[in-house]
Formats: C-alpha cells, sequence, structure tokens
C-alpha cells in the first residue's frame, strides 16, 4: 500500500491520546449519570430538509451517496448529522410518547462539519452534551441545574487546565436595548456581539450606522458589555446604568440565580463569571446562555457552550422547551495533546508483562497471566523468549510497570517492579499491582510545571 499523507480536519490519536480521550469521557458519563441524565445515541444521519433548516449551514451538511448508486433513490435525501441538537430533537418528538418529562439526556458522540480545519475546529469531532427537556414548559431552577452538572463535570477532569464559565441571560441584554429605546433590538445584538473581533470604537459607530442608535445609547450599549463579575454584584451595576424594563428585570433575577447556584462550586481551578458580552444563537436561545474558555489557552475560543431555549422541538400541538449545554470534545482535548499538555503514562492497559523463559514453555506464562486476569489484572505475555534484559526493555518501551519472570522447578514467581529495580517472590493468588498502577494514569505536564 502506498504511503498515505493525514486526512485535514479528522483527527486520529495514538494510544496514549487514546486514553486521555477514554478517560475524559469515562468521568464526564460518570458525572452526568450521577445527575439522573440517561444516555442515548441518535443515528448518524438525518433528513436533509432538517438538517438545512438554518440555511447558513448548508454548505457545512456531509451528503449520504452509495458509491455506486445506478440512481440516487431515498439515499440522497440523508446527511451526516453536523451537531447533536437537531437529532435530538427529532428523537423527542418521534418518541415523546415514551419519555417521561422532564427528560434528562446526556449523549456522546461523533459529529461531521465540513468546514475549513484549523486548531480547534474539525470535520469531525466528538461533542458531549446533556439536556433537560419539558412538555409545553420547564422550571428555570433547570438553567441552574444543567450550569452546575457541567461545572461538575469539567471539574472531575483535574488533569485538564482550569476553565471559566461565561453566563449571561437574553432576556436581561434585550430588555436593556429595549429600554433603552433600540429601534432594532436583534439590529443592536447582532453589533455588540461583534466586540470579541472588532474595536470598541468600531462597534460604537456600527451602532448607529447599522442599528440606528443615538450616541448615548451605544455608550449605554458598550457599558452593559463591559459589565464582567464573579459574584452578584453585576446586578447593581446594570441599575446604575439607569435603564428600566421588566424583561431586564427578569434577566438580572435568573442569571444571579445562575450565579449564585453555582458558587458552592468555584474552586482555584473553577470559576464562573456573569459576562454581559454572551449571546450565543441570536435566533435560537430565549433565556440562560452559557461559553466556556480555558485558562491559558483562550485561543481555542469557547469549548463548552449552550443555553435556554423556549422550543426544542414542535409537533404543532405540544412545543418542548429545554436547557442544555454541550462540550466540544475534540475541540477540548486534540490541541492540548498535540501540545503535551496532558499525557498518559502508558501506550497499553497492561499492567504486568509475563515473561517467557522458552518457547516451549509458553503455554506456563500464558497461564500465569489468566491467574493475573482472574485478579483484575490487565496483563500481556512477552512476544519473544528473547534474554530476559531485551523482555525488560519491550516492558520499558511500552510503559509497563512490572515484569512477572516464572519460577522454574519448583521456584517462586518473582515480580520485577522496572522502574525502581525491586524485585520481591509473590503469591499470584493474591497479589495485585499497586492500585495506582494497575491502569494507565493521566497528568498534566502544566500542573507538574508549575
Amino acid at each position: 500500500m502506498a504511503r498515505t499523507a493525514p486526512l485535514s480536519g479528522f483527527p486520529e490519536l495514538l494510544p496514549a491520546q487514546r486514553h486521555v480521550e477514554q478517560q475524559v469521557l469515562a468521568r464526564l458519563a460518570r458525572t452526568f449519570e450521577m445527575h439522573g441524565f440517561a444516555n442515548l445515541e441518535t443515528r448518524a444521519v438525518e433528513p436533509l430538509d432538517q438538517l438545512l433548516r438554518k440555511g447558513e449551514t448548508s454548505k457545512e451538511v456531509y451528503v449520504l451517496r452509495r458509491l455506486q448508486a445506478a440512481e440516487e433513490g431515498a439515499d440522497a435525501g440523508l446527511g451526516l448529522h453536523f451537531d447533536l441538537t437537531v437529532p435530538f430533537a427529532r428523537y423527542v418528538l418521534e418518541h415523546a410518547g415514551k419519555l417521561e418529562f422532564p427528560f434528562r439526556r446526556y449523549q456522546v458522540q461523533k459529529v461531521w462539519r465540513g468546514e475549513r480545519p484549523q486548531e480547534g475546529r474539525f470535520r469531525e469531532f466528538t461533542q458531549a452534551d446533556i439536556d433537560v427537556i419539558g412538555r409545553d414548559t420547564l422550571a428555570f431552577h433547570h438553567d441552574v441545574e444543567v450550569a452546575r452538572v457541567m461545572l461538575a463535570a469539567l471539574g472531575s477532569l483535574d488533569f485538564l487546565p482550569g476553565f471559566r464559565l461565561q453566563v449571561n441571560n437574553r432576556k436581561l441584554i434585550q430588555g436593556f436595548y429595549a429600554g433603552l429605546g433600540a429601534p432594532d433590538v436583534e439590529a443592536v445584538m447582532r453589533v455588540v456581539d461583534k466586540l470579541d473581533k472588532l474595536p470598541r470604537e468600531r462597534v460604537h459607530a456600527l451602532l448607529q450606522d447599522d442599528a440606528g442608535l443615538t450616541g448615548e445609547q451605544a455608550d449605554a450599549c458598550l457599558a452593559l458589555a463591559a459589565i464582567t463579575t464573579t459574584d452578584t454584584s453585576f446586578v447593581q451595576r446594570v441599575r446604575e446604568l439607569g435603564v428600566e424594563h421588566e424583561l431586564l428585570d427578569e434577566g438580572l433575577a435568573e442569571l444571579a440565580a445562575v450565579v449564585e447556584g453555582c458558587a458552592g462550586l468555584v474552586t482555584d481551578r473553577v470559576e464562573i463569571v456573569a459576562d454581559l458580552t454572551i449571546a450565543r444563537g441570536l435566533d435560537y436561545y430565549t433565556g440562560t446562555v452559557f461559553e466556556t474558555r480555558l485558562h491559558g489557552h483562550e485561543s481555542l475560543g469557547s469549548i463548552c457552550s449552550g443555553g435556554r431555549y423556549d422550543a426544542l422541538a414542535t409537533d404543532g400541538r405540544t412545543t418542548y422547551p429545554g436547557v442544555g449545554i454541550s462540550l466540544g470534545v475534540s475541540r477540548l482535548l486534540v490541541p492540548l495533546l498535540a501540545r503535551d499538555v496532558v499525557v498518559a503514562d502508558r501506550s497499553v492497559p497492561s499492567a504486568v508483562l509475563v515473561a517467557v523463559v522458552e518457547e516451549q514453555r509458553r503455554a506456563e506464562s500464558d497461564a500465569l497471566a489468566d491467574q493475573l486476569r482472574a485478579n483484575g489484572v490487565p496483563c500481556e505475555v512477552a512476544p519473544a523468549a528473547a534474554k530476559f534484559g531485551k523482555q525488560i526493555r519491550h516492558a520499558e518501551r511500552r510503559g509497563i510497570p512490572y515484569v512477572l519472570f516464572p519460577g522454574t522447578d519448583g521456584a517462586e514467581h518473582q515480580v520485577k517492579d522496572i522502574r525502581s529495580g525491586d524485585q520481591a517472590p509473590v503469591d499470584l493468588t493474591s497479589w495485585t499491582p499497586p492500585v495506582e498502577d494497575l491502569h494507565p494514569r493521566v497528568r498534566s505536564n502544566e500542573q507538574e510545571q508549575q
């Protein structure tokens, strides 16, 4: 087979890197399930008319087509899903009669998006979503709950850099602009959303030219956007701007409830910030909105985002409101793995290499390996009956910490810790390596350097 080149936008991990990813997914799943979220998996394809409801995504959808199809047939109307929200909306509509509401689900799957590959952006990647969905109504306390669950999940990934969950409320900013007398609230939101891309002076000019504001109104909008606090003091700062509106009051109360509800989860690694520039999905979210950034890796952008929406889906009679948040697992991990920010201490799950004295006695080594596995010890047998020194070096290259030497002529079996050089006889009916050596460990090079 000819030498191949990597396919841009489709990351593939080495075994040790894959272990890091597996640890992340396992800890996420454990946290989600501890909070009562049920796991589900939806199909990889959806009808194109569902995927293309938002026209701006049309260039990103991969269409499904059989290579040797004589005619287009039914496959012509199918495409790979580009997120987990569209398939989840369809799933809720199809299975509503069999679901108990509020319905709590987490979903971890690959998605495909035909965008230009760059750091943190891929054409094939893994997402981890949680949502709470109601039928017709959904209590606000679920907004607080979803934020707390994702904070707990990310906080459990103690080998990753710290992070900042930025939270805002669409009602707050919409109510502020309406109370300010803005002629087109949506236009103001679109312009303010450009603050992370354009200079403040340029945004000020656009607020007047494109959104029809006066200079004083534009000043007030930028003053609102400048408010960022780690507690509920933002409420007073907004009040000091002198704008009044019923929707603004509702948004302030909800945002304060989220910040207060998450305060107990704040640590030296976990930060929650009320950031009044966050808007997200101008035609989608209706209340609480989230974005998350890694400390020291802000160039990756938001690695975890979501919010409240009044209608995940509707069948014309019933509406399903919800609140959810999505973690871009690949967006988060692949750049950190490429930079060796996080690493696993070995590339294989084996904790023990069982040495082979001679090929004629390989069956003895296989039996010893089976005995170890019965004790819950991951292990493998040496590939060749080379000199013991070579077998030890083979274990070193694979990161396996222990080598078991079979006893001969009635002698006891010996286990060597190849890191320290210590060697001692063992009783395989009871011996296991220390718990910390049973499985590969994930460590943070950044934390070790601090």
